[in-house]
């Protein structure tokens, strides 16, 4: 049985692949969607992560549709208890930025499009750094005691930002941050890797990493003369072009092959082994993109293989 990972100091307890609900209303129908839903649930995993803006970027929709389909899922399943749903706030078109009215105001419609009473997690999605973070704090720390959200969390902010919201927290006793959702993977690690990094842990944060796959590059499909049909092809090939890039293909592939197991699964087995992270985040458009993202669970790499991939990717 997979062991399941406590999430900074929270009482969250998750598996160790969050799955990423982006693809859901935009390159996964709601048939599609439940259907990656059941397979993930059925094989251990609970830890759903969203944004109320997925996706508002797809012509016809207006943000939302992702939680919406989540939704619909866990009300017809039954099974609202079992599962960690994450949703985020600042970029829906209709409840931008990070202000105490909006943040309140985005919580309450991303409840009703969940159809729960409660947010597991609740990610401010960007920073904006106009709002001080005693009213972003604020705010959030009325939905915890308003019994709207559990715990909340912080993505795309910068060290210096996350550590005087953690600070205000503290002095203040008011609700405090527990995970930061940052962009992290095997080609990108400067991303995270040095003053973010440094507060997460002198905090006690989990770290949740989006971009996990490279947008489908740490996945090996992407390689010289092919040509993948992906709404993500663009920014994933242009890995191909970078001497990094390469040679961190060639590493995965060799640790790969000792294991029998997909590059996947040896991409993100790496950055799950990485300080603070607790659950990268990956997303399937089809039941058959799952089984290579669930094998995290299972892997252990070495520590020489984990060595080799650090250095292939420095």
């Amino acid at each position: 049985m997979t062991v399941l990972r406590t999430l900074g100091s929270s009482d969250l307890e998750v598996f160790p692949l969050a799955l990423g609900g982006n693809v859901f209303g935009w390159t996964a129908d709601e048939a599609a969607s439940f259907a990656v839903l059941d397979a993930y649930a059925a094989a251990g995993g609970n830890f759903v992560d969203t944004a109320d803006s997925y996706s508002a970027w797809v012509d016809g929709n207006s943000g939302g549709e992702s939680e919406i389909v989540i939704g619909r899922w866990v009300k017809a399943r039954g099974n609202r208890d079992d599962v960690v749903i994450a949703t985020k706030v600042s970029q829906h078109p209709e409840f931008p930025g990070l202000s105490a009215d909006n943040i309140k105001a985005a919580a309450d419609a991303s409840l009703r499009r969940l159809g729960t009473d409660r947010i597991d997690l609740y990610y401010t999605h960007f920073d904006k750094t106009e709002v001080p973070v005693e009213e972003i704090v604020g705010a959030l720390d009325e939905l915890v005691r308003a019994g709207k959200v559990r715990h909340i969390a912080a993505s795309n902010i910068s060290p210096e930002r996350l550590q005087e919201s953690l600070e205000f927290s503290d002095r203040e006793g008011l609700a405090r941050y527990v995970a930061l959702q940052p962009h992290y993977n095997l080609v990108s690690r400067d991303t995270y890797e040095g003053g973010l990094q440094d507060v997460a842990a002198r905090f006690g944060l989990a770290a949740v990493p989006y971009f996990a796959l490279a947008s489908g590059f740490l996945t090996g499909k992407y390689r010289p003369g092919t040509t993948v049909r992906s709404a993500r092809s663009g920014s994933a090939a242009k890995h191909l072009d970078t001497e990094r890039g390469r040679r961190v293909l060639s590493a995965l592939d060799e640790v790969a092959r000792a294991h029998d197991a997909e590059v996947a699964t040896v991409a993100l087995a790496w950055l799950a082994a990485q300080p603070t992270v607790a659950a990268p985040i990956a997303s399937a458009r089809t039941v058959e993109q799952l089984p290579a993202l669930l094998a995290l669970a299972d892997l252990e790499l070495t520590s020489t293989e984990l060595d080799t991939l650090t250095r292939a990717s420095a």
